[in-house]
């Protein structure tokens, strides 16, 4: 089959959208990740017994574990939205034209 000269293959892929929202998105997942380590391990200091990470906010065992499940649950938002943020990053870029005519991968 003979290829037209008018024929762009780059007409076929889709102009990809900007990445900086989700480079944005990636950054700020990682800070709260962070933040949720660095508040599990006060809670954790808190719960051990060394108390003045926090200050007050620790000084009891409940304020320890109090911190230490925020912490925790503020680490597992971050780690979910870097992952989502991630993967939205690398999906690949799909053809535009009709998939009966793209070849049969079983």
């Amino acid at each position: 089959m003979k290829i037209s000269d008018g024929f762009d293959a780059r007409r076929l892929r889709p102009k990809g959208p900007s990445n900086w929202r989700l480079r944005l998105g990636v950054a700020l997942a990682a800070l709260l990740a962070l933040c949720g380590l660095l508040l599990a391990l006060a809670g954790g200091a808190g719960l051990l017994g060394h108390s003045p990470a926090l200050g007050e906010l620790n000084a009891s065992p409940g304020g320890g574990g109090v911190l230490l499940g925020s912490g925790l649950l503020i680490l597992w938002l971050g780690i979910w939205l870097w992952r989502r943020c991630r993967r939205r990053m690398r999906q690949p870029l799909a053809l535009n034209i009709a998939s009966h005519l793209m070849k049969k991968h079983d």
